[in-house]
């Protein structure tokens, strides 16, 4: 399938869903070093709307998972991982978070407010200007837009990050749009927050103390629904644990305890 890695050996009990939305290939390290021991699948979001990726996600684990399946969801991954979970719960036995946006719109606009109070006046700028022609229903015609404006905030996300290679990461602007949309208006109507109830595998959320996204966004309104919720806040920690120089390891043990 060209939408799909696979790592591992048999049996593939493990996918690792990537954020965005459009951000297809960031969970690679996160695929690569879980798959030292274990089968685990990365498929690669395509779709451009909300059911259309829960029904890509679907196709993919039937035909090559082996159910039910572990999900390990990113930022949009996260939901994408809640969403598919609340739909078909036949195919999941548990469900890891990993820097989850909030589930209600009260936390959103926080995000944004902290993410530009970390940056430089000259970067605060220019992610304003990115933001609003991404908003813009009128193309903007820069194709660099969205990746730049990921650059920007990524050093707002992050606490003290490793040293890396540029991610082999494929933006797709357009996925990020139309998704996006949907998706937070799904969290505005609370129908995000409400599928909740339908989730029926043990859920835990991996949250950094110094993500963007507010922990108490993530962790209390999950509380009020999820039947078998657990929640761990990682010390030092930013949006992305796996680049953490002081929370990495911390990160990697945590999550192979819950698995």
């Amino acid at each position: 399938m060209k939408n799909l890695r696979i790592y591992g050996k048999a049996p593939h009990k493990l996918a690792v869903l990537h954020g965005g939305p459009g951000a297809a290939g960031e969970m690679e390290p996160v695929a690569r070093e879980l798959s030292r021991d274990r089968g685990v699948l990365e498929p690669l979001q395509t779709a451009a709307s909300v059911d259309g990726q829960v029904a890509e996600l679907r196709a993919v684990l039937r035909e090559r998972g082996d159910l039910p399946v572990t999900l390990i969801g990113f930022s949009w991954g996260a939901w994408l991982g809640y969403i598919f979970a609340a739909r078909h719960p036949e195919f999941v036995n548990k469900l890891i978070l990993i820097g989850s946006g909030g589930f209600e719109e009260s936390s959103a606009v926080r995000v944004q407010e902290t993410r530009l109070g970390r940056l430089s006046r000259e970067e605060r700028a220019e992610a304003e200007s990115l933001v609003k022609s991404l908003e813009s229903p009128v193309p903007s015609g820069r194709h660099d837009a969205l990746p730049r404006l990921g650059e920007i905030f990524r050093k707002a996300d992050a606490y003290d990050p490793l040293p890396c290679e540029p991610e082999g990461v494929e933006i797709r602007a357009e996925i990020f749009k139309s998704v996006w949309r949907e998706a937070a208006q799904l969290r505005k109507s609370g129908q995000l927050l409400e599928l909740g109830k339908r989730v029926l595998c043990p859920v835990a959320a991996i949250h950094g103390a110094y993500d963007p996204h507010p922990a108490e966004g993530v962790e209390k309104p999950l509380a009020s629904v999820l039947r078998d919720f657990r929640f761990i806040l990682l010390q030092r920690c930013g949006h992305k644990p796996w680049i953490e120089r002081q929370a990495k390891a911390d990160f990697f043990a945590c999550l192979r305890g819950l698995l």
